[in-house]
């Protein structure tokens, strides 16, 4: 119960809805019982009944004793008739409160989760694959919201109905009420032993549950890598290998929760012999009534339902102790980078100081000690090879990551200091790896705006020479591209995603390797349309193609992290250093 404290919270929002629902559990159960006591009326009528209809055997008010015995019956029937529709009612009324409250608050926190994803940093979404951070917001809040529902509510329903049917059978004989339930204390015992196997079991099959959702969400991602590679076999023994494990897992939990039922059913049976036994030798004594026995023996029955429902409760409550603790763990996950508060209006001036980053999760340092500056509406490119830090300094300067050491100023303030959001809503960064959405053309230039102004995205769509493609499509703006935009070329969504960055119209330009699936005239048209937007704006090339960056305004070379030689194109080249020697060598691939 400790992981599902956390919830809490929302039993208190919804208190006036709880509330209500705990009284019809109280109440529905309170008619479950009264007809158990009707029954013994009925029963010691029809004994006493058949001994009167005996007495007056032979004479005439013979038959005005059958009527009322009759009339009797009939009556009796009808109130426990009247009783089940009103426990029927009431139950009705505690599903529609408890039932309906566990799916708003399963709506609740599957937001809050969603919400927290979208606060936490960059490094977490590296650290945690796709499908486990599904399984945990959709699978594992409905383990949860079956604790909330369910199991909270059939736990009420068992103690609330234990307690009335204890009360009602000590109330009638504490003897045969005792020996009736002496089978109780053996049950709680067995139970709490196998609580501890249900809890490791159910966190196991939560565990497995994540790993063949990730496996299934990065076959499907990757389905042309497989296809391509005709590896679909290969990739079917692994999913049968992991479904295999998975369904290991969840018999393993099936086979403890089954010794409950049996044992159940036997325990409840031995009570019944019992309070037949014992009710005989009570009757024969003149302590109780035959009634008596009838009534706690529907008493013994009725404790049946409870007792069945204690081993499915217990296991819904360890399932979601599991996954509301696997929840936690990232709940409880903050962002390292703390957010600042100020709202810079930027101009583009940028300042890095002595900077180094190494990944935490690998260990690989990949800037070190690095320096430069960019006045507002200059072009700065940075060249060099793979793995050199290109990208990571991109991501420093969107402040996806926090530097180990140096400092990064925006119009002479420290990146720590602005407000996230505000930062990144005034740079317009177009990724290396890119990723378009599964939406319409049209939404996904305009992905940065709130509204869609197709004047807009048509004049972006141009900047970035992918106009013409998109009007050769028969819907145009309003074709759906798929899934990660599967239905364009690879030069076509690098296209879209710079029509994407330049809607914004930005104070700073940040393209990372953007044109490298672009051939060299298409290049050339984006180059030109780009030159008349960058004007005035602070811009950062990231390239690998030195046609791509040679007139920009200062160029930096990078070499595992650090700055190897720096200047403008015509400085570079008579250096004759590495950038001249890249020079060299992408010319001579172009002949």
């Amino acid at each position: 119960m400790k992981e599902l404290a956390y919830l809490n919270k929302y039993f208190y929002k919804y208190r006036w809805k709880l509330i209500p629902g705990i009284l019809f559990v109280i109440v529905s159960n309170y008619f479950g019982i009264l007809p158990a006591k009707v029954i013994r009326e009925a029963f010691d009528l029809v004994k006493e009944n058949i001994d009167l209809y005996r007495l007056y055997d032979g004479f005439e008010r013979q038959d005005l004793v059958y009527q009322v015995f009759g009339s009797s019956l009939l009556f009796f029937g009808a109130v426990v008739l009247l009783l089940a529709l009103l426990r029927g009612i009431f139950l009705f009324f505690m599903r529609q409160t408890i039932i309906l409250t566990s799916r708003h608050i399963e709506y609740d926190l599957k937001n809050e989760i969603y919400h927290h994803y979208q606060q936490l940093d960059f490094s977490f979404f590296r650290r945690n694959n796709t499908g486990d951070m599904m399984n945990r917001a959709t699978e594992d809040v409905n383990h949860v919201r079956n604790y909330l529902g369910p199991a909270i509510m059939y736990a009420i329903n068992t103690i609330v109905l234990s307690i009335m049917i204890i009360y009602a059978m000590y109330d009638v004989n504490p003897k045969l009420a005792t020996y009736a339930l002496l089978p109780i204390p053996i049950l709680s015992v067995v139970i709490l032993y196998i609580n501890k196997i249900i809890n490791v079991r159910s966190e196991r099959i939560q565990r497995q549950l994540s790993t063949l959702s990730s496996f299934v969400q990065e076959t499907f991602s990757g389905i042309r890598v497989i296809k391509a590679y005709a590896r679909e076999r290969q990739k079917m023994e692994v999913f049968a290998n992991e479904s295999n494990i998975y369904n290991k897992v969840s018999l393993d939990l099936v086979r403890i929760q089954a010794i409950f039922f049996p044992l159940i059913i036997f325990l409840i049976g031995f009570s019944t012999i019992i309070t037949v036994y014992v009710g005989g030798i009570e009757v024969n004594n003149g302590t109780i009534t035959a009634g008596n026995i009838a009534e706690f023996i529907l008493y013994v029955n009725q404790l049946t339902f409870p007792a069945m429902s204690l081993a499915w409760v217990t296991s819904l409550f360890q399932r979601a102790a599991a996954s509301q603790k696997r929840i936690n763990e990232f709940l409880h996950t903050t962002s390292e980078i703390r957010d600042g508060n100020k709202e810079l209006l930027l101009h583009g001036n940028i300042r890095v100081e002595n900077l180094s980053f190494t990944y935490p999760e690998t260990g690989i340092q990949a800037i070190k000690n690095l320096s430069f500056s960019i006045e507002s509406g200059k072009t700065l490119a940075i060249i060099g090879k793979t793995g050199s830090g290109k990208s990571t300094l991109a991501n420093l300067l969107l402040r996806m990551y926090d530097a180990d050491q140096g400092a990064i100023y925006f119009d002479q303030t420290p990146i720590q200091e602005i407000k996230t959001s505000v930062l990144r809503e005034q740079i317009g960064f177009v990724p290396q790896q890119v990723f378009l959405f599964s939406d319409t053309i049209a939404n996904n230039i305009a992905f940065g705006r709130d509204t869609v102004e197709m004047d807009k995205v048509g004049q972006a769509a141009k900047d970035a020479a992918v106009y013409e493609n998109i009007m050769n499509f028969e819907e145009g703006f309003q074709t759906a591209i798929g899934e990660r935009g599967i239905t364009l070329s690879g030069g076509q969504k690098q296209r879209v995603s710079i029509a994407r960055a330049l809607i914004k119209d930005p104070q700073i330009l940040i393209f990372d390797d953007c044109l490298s699936a672009v051939d060299t005239k298409t290049e050339e048209e984006i180059l030109h349309n780009l030159s008349r937007i960058m004007r005035n704006k602070t811009t950062i090339f990231i390239a690998h193609r030195i046609s791509t960056i040679k007139n920009a305004d200062h160029i930096l070379v990078l070499d595992q992290g650090r700055i190897v030689e720096q200047g403008t194109h015509s400085e570079l080249m008579a250096m004759e250093g590495e950038y001249f020697e890249l020079h060299e060598k992408q010319l001579l691939e172009a002949e």
